[in-house]
């Protein structure tokens, strides 16, 4: 969160309240008879090209959409797109 933003008093109330963010990579749709068959180690082919944006969803609203990226040993997302506003530099 941009720290220069100003927060409206009545806000205050609820910044601490915990939200669900989803990042999705993608999907599939498999046959039950593919799904009873996957191991470790099979591998399951998303929708989206590797190079496609994911998608940020709070509370299965979607906000944003961004690019993975890689800190260390964790992978993360760079937001590319805000939905409904600007990207600010």
């Amino acid at each position: 969160m941009n720290a220069s933003l100003e927060t409206p008093a009545n806000l205050n109330l609820v910044l601490d309240v915990p939200v669900s963010l989803t990042i999705e990579l993608g999907g599939c749709k498999l046959p039950m008879r593919e799904v009873l068959q996957l191991t470790i180690g099979s591998v399951i082919q998303l929708d989206k090209p590797a190079d496609a944006p994911v998608d940020l969803s709070v509370n299965g609203k979607l906000i944003a959409r961004g690019e993975v990226v890689v800190i260390e040993d964790h992978y993360g997302v760079k937001i590319t797109e805000v939905l409904g506003q600007p990207l600010v530099a």
